[in-house]
């Protein structure tokens, strides 16, 4: 492979505004996330009740340094708790990439809250995507029962992750749990229908807890006699929940495992993930690791905040592939889109992104207007498609990088096919069956979004991260308020009224285009599944690649690869 990338001369006043910029975002996102993490009770308050918490367990249960969490800030539903209550990401557990996820104990014990069922199909779909085992840390003490309209019911409901393990478990793929605390009614279920229990001595699962078995008044109200009867049921039950261990391990046989520390729950797990069937990673690295030639620090003066100035992608690509090394695919057709053949910690991975600036002269040939980089035009849709396809036909997962304004729009670009074939790319990549991620390094626009690996518009894509450049619209706050208003402009000169209500209501709206893209605002809302910091892309590159090609369901052998021949022609 080639190597390719520039060294960086020395920082101009630009640069420092830049870095500055971007690191105010990423301070701001780190703030949140730590409020996100000492939501609920403090550590010490758990601690002192013998008990770990989510953070703690995790720590023990995880190799060091390979922690990549997702949906941090994840709360769609402006929970007042500040979470969706379940915490996760990728990570290593005894060498072996797992999707984790844990309850937080911390926040009302574990219940189920708005937002949380949309986050559990996330990770379940990851844990399928990506053919990996999914290893919970179970810890549910039901349900918000204030706000069960909010997520019980439905086909995304809390419902979902039991018929999701049933699905993962048909597949072949290992679901984990270990088990703390009481686990009533959704807990209860959330708890058995993983593939192996492991339990602390103190844990329960049951259809129902102690509020549910006090049962209903017979009057059909409520007064001080039935108070005075559930407080006595209450008490009972409290002193000896149901579905204890000693039902559930002694009786039933649900749990495998019962431990009399929390730490050897998690010890039970780690010895089952060393049993998890995984390739040597030299099964398919085609290559021995190595860091990218140029410093992922580099990337806070590369990629520009203004979100109008250029840059070059290939140097974006240059500080995050093994060596600075690629092979491109067709470099001089469809010069909008970088597509090319690169290595991730050794394992090859294709790369799909959009290149900046003025675009070569005539380009594009059906259209009298140049080309701008970062808007999609015939040749570059054409170009992904064939990528993606050899890509699925060599079995090599993508990572997508976004920074696009939308596809070419107008007759001229109607009569060019653009919309037939953007959703060809679309049937592509659903045809293609691969393990897909998506960064959006600046502007996720328009359908351009969707078809480019866009979570939306596919079922490959395992996640999408944003960094602090990152915005995501359905086009531009001044384009919007140009497309809403410019009507009502046209009447209000037409009848002599004055021009300033209107300018002010687009005004009004570009702020809020604005203020709803942010990538704070985008990570709460589920837009990206995390927003990280620049100089930590590589990492999840890694993981994403470990985790792909540690147990892949379908493989095609080095040398008969097709993609690699292509490009050198």
């Amino acid at each position: 492979m080639p190597l390719f990338g520039r060294a960086l001369a020395e920082q101009t006043k630009d640069d420092v505004d830049n870095i500055r910029n971007i690191f105010g975002v990423e301070d701001r996102i780190a703030e949140e996330v730590e409020k996100a993490k000492l939501a609920g009770f403090p550590s010490e308050k758990i601690n002192a009740r013998g008990q770990m918490t989510v953070w703690q367990r995790l720590e023990y249960l995880v190799d060091d340094g390979t922690w990549c969490p997702l949906h941090t800030l994840y709360n769609p539903e402006d929970n007042v708790e500040g979470t969706t209550n379940v915490f996760d990401g990728l990570a290593k557990i005894s060498g072996k990439w797992a999707v984790v996820i844990g309850f937080d104990n911390k926040v009302m014990a574990g219940a189920w809250l708005p937002g949380q069922s949309e986050n559990i199909l996330r990770v379940t779909n990851l844990a399928k995507r990506l053919n990996i085992p999914l290893i919970w840390l179970v810890n549910c003490s039901g349900v918000k029962l204030t706000e069960q309209e909010k997520f019980y019911a439905n086909r995304r409901g809390s419902g979902t992750p039991f018929f999701r393990h049933a699905e993962l478990n048909q597949l072949g793929i290992p679901v984990l749990a270990g088990i703390y605390g009481t686990n009533p009614a959704g807990g209860g279920y959330q708890g058995i229908s993983p593939t192996i229990l492991f339990a602390h001595k103190n844990c329960n699962i049951a259809v129902g807890g102690g509020g549910i078995l006090s049962g209903m008044s017979p009057k059909g109200f409520f007064d001080e006699e039935g108070a005075e009867a559930l407080i006595a049921s209450a008490n009972q039950y409290k002193a000896k929940p149901p579905g204890s261990v000693d039902i559930h391990f002694d009786e039933t046989g649900f749990f495998r495992y019962a431990y009399e520390k929390e730490t050897e729950v998690l010890d039970g797990l780690k010895e089952y993930m060393r049993c998890i069937p995984a390739y040597d990673p030299r099964f398919f690295r085609v290559s021995d690791p190595h860091f990218p030639k140029f410093s992922c620090d580099d990337l806070y003066r590369l990629i520009p905040f203004e979100q109008k100035r250029s840059y070059v992608f290939k140097e974006i690509l240059a500080r995050l592939v093994d060596g600075s090394q690629h092979m491109e695919y067709k470099p001089d057709y469809g010069p909008e889109v970088y597509t090319g053949l690169v290595k991730v910690d050794g394992f090859p991975i294709g790369c799909i992104g959009n290149n900046q600036g003025f675009l070569k002269p005539d380009y594009p040939e059906y259209a009298d207007y140049p080309g701008i980089g970062g808007k999609l035009y015939r040749q570059g849709l054409i170009k992904m498609n064939e990528f993606v396809t050899l890509c699925a036909r060599d079995r090599i997962p993508i990572v997508w990088f976004q920074d696009t304004t939308g596809i070419d729009v107008g007759d001229i670009a109607e009569k060019a096919e653009l919309l037939g074939l953007g959703q060809s790319l679309i049937y592509s990549i659903q045809n293609s069956q691969l393990p897909m991620i998506l960064v959006v390094l600046r502007k996720g626009t328009a359908a351009a979004h969707y078809v480019m690996g866009g979570p939306t518009a596919n079922r490959n894509n395992a996640f999408t991260l944003g960094v602090a450049t990152t915005e995501i619209y359905v086009m531009h706050g001044e384009t919007a308020a140009a497309a809403s208003f410019s009507r009502r402009l046209v009447k209000d000169k037409e009848a002599g009224k004055s021009l300033q209500p209107t300018i002010d209501k687009m005004n009004a709206m570009m702020k809020s285009y604005y203020d709803n893209s942010r990538p704070l605002y985008c990570a709460q809302k589920g837009l990206v599944d995390e927003v990280v910091k620049l100089r930590d892309l590589r990492t999840y590159l890694e993981a994403f690649a470990g985790a792909v090609y540690q147990n892949p369901v379908s493989i095609c052998p080095q040398h008969q690869m097709l993609l690699p021949r292509s490009i050198r022609g």
